[in-house]
């Protein structure tokens, strides 16, 4: 779709930036398309095959993602006894991930300046497979977590750094491209939530061996970065961030669109978190059987993969994505009405109705790469709506244990993710509006 389709208001930017402008507005992290002059006379862009390799890696890197999370909720049973893990360590170890991706994301814009985008994938792509390959086998608790811990590094750089890819090799195809990739992490989070088990078992029952298989799927995602990795650094026509100015001047936190994004990013990660650590329990408690409660886990999980293609393209041809918003925050108020008032007689449709607004992540992804100008606004955008996202969504799932303890039922816990799809709704709106990060900063 052309440009100036989903960013308006951006014209002006866009003509400085065209491959038919002798100068071009870079910054220090975008990494440099194969041609290395510009001129007027003809187009510079990077080569099909180079667009080709980018986007097979996307969709590679994007499947790798989350099954190091997905996979270890679908053993987490076996991996306490084999660790002799106590019910607290499992606890904390579910809400490792949006803490690690809080923290170890803030990393990755100084990486990406310094290395450059692709070489930062690839390298947390090498992070993935060397976690996941190393924690079965350590024979600790301590030693699990810390491996865990350096795969969740590697999917914390790639998840910030995703939009801005996206936004570097196809600035004007950032709402396909987006739900490209947010269908292939979709895909990742399901299948591995789906196959771990019966794959353990064909690998001889062993938990160790249905864990580590993963590693695999991470170790060929490196593989389409290697070459990619010498484009690291500069970009076409080059001028340092610091010449242009923009983006080491930026003070998002001054940006109300920056903190509408960051907290419709956490809202929306809270809503997924908890659906994935209690959905199955609200439904067994309900009197459906173990089996069936996991089918509807899955059952929401999959509506990402057709969504997540679908909605970046839809948001990313309108001017104010304000309406998607509020869409699927309606649908997830009517699936939480559904869950309080009929859990186990409408299940399947409340299940795809909380799989409908789960789809908030992919679009919070395609407003991130249309609420900044450059490559270099969208990495700093990422970082800060990313990070402080995680850390908001981190007290959700604890929260909702706590009240379920204490209150003897889901009714008080279904009341609160309820009320938070409410200020997830402000905040969406005010993400969606037509303006830019630059404006406000």
């Amino acid at each position: 779709m052309p440009e100036d389709e989903t960013q308006p208001q951006n014209r002006t930017a866009t003509r400085a930036q065209s491959p038919h402008t002798a100068t071009v507005t870079a910054s220090a992290m975008d990494s440099p398309a194969p041609q290395t002059a510009q001129t007027t006379s003809g187009p510079a862009g990077p080569a099909p095959w180079v667009l080709r390799l980018v986007a097979v890696g996307l969709v590679l890197t994007a499947l790798n993602l989350r099954p190091a999370i997905t996979s270890l909720g679908a053993l987490l049973e076996e991996v306490r006894d084999g660790l002799h893990m106590s019910g607290s360590v499992a606890g904390v170890l579910t809400s490792v991930p949006p803490l690690c991706f809080a923290v170890f994301g803030i990393m990755a814009p100084r990486l990406a300046r310094r290395f450059g985008p692709g070489a930062v994938v690839c390298a947390g792509m090498v992070a993935i497979a060397a976690g996941l390959v190393i924690r079965p086998f350590v024979g600790s608790t301590a030693g699990f977590l810390a491996a865990s811990a350096l795969a969740l590094m590697g999917i914390a750089v790639s998840n910030i750094l995703m939009p801005v890819i996206v936004k570097r090799w196809f600035p004007d195809r950032v709402g396909s491209m987006t739900g490209l990739y947010s269908m292939a992490l979709a895909l990742g989070t399901a299948l591995a939530a789906a196959v771990t088990v019966p794959m353990t078992d064909a690998l001889g029952g062993s938990w160790k061996a249905g864990l580590g298989v993963w590693a695999v799927l991470a170790a060929v995602a490196v593989l389409p970065w290697i070459p990619l990795m010498r484009e690291g650094r500069g970009a076409p026509g080059q001028a340092t961030a610091q010449q242009h100015g923009d983006a080491p001047a930026l003070r998002i936190t001054r940006s109300r669109t920056a903190w509408g994004l960051a907290c419709f990013f956490g809202l929306q990660a809270t809503a997924a978190y908890i659906a994935m650590g209690w959905m199955p329990q609200i439904f067994r408690d309900a009197g459906v059987s173990a089996g069936t409660a996991g089918v509807l886990l899955a059952v929401t999980m999959a509506m990402g993969v057709p969504l997540a293609f679908v909605i970046p393209r839809v948001a990313a041809r309108m001017k104010n994505q304000g309406p998607i918003v509020v869409f699927l925050c309606a649908c997830g108020l009517v699936g939480y009405a559904g869950l309080y008032f009929a859990p186990a007689g409408g299940a399947w449709a409340w299940a795809l109705l909380l799989g409908i607004a789960n789809c908030a992540f992919p679009l919070a992804l395609t407003m991130i790469g249309m609420r900044s100008r450059s490559g270099a606004g969208v990495v700093r955008l990422s970082a800060f709506a990313q990070s402080t996202g995680y850390l908001i969504s981190i007290p959700g799932p604890l929260l909702v244990g706590v009240l379920y303890q204490h209150s003897g039922g889901w009714g008080l816990p279904i009341a609160l993710m309820a009320g938070l799809m409410v200020p997830q709704m402000v905040a969406g709106i005010l993400a969606g509006r037509d303006r830019t990060i630059e404006d406000e900063c």
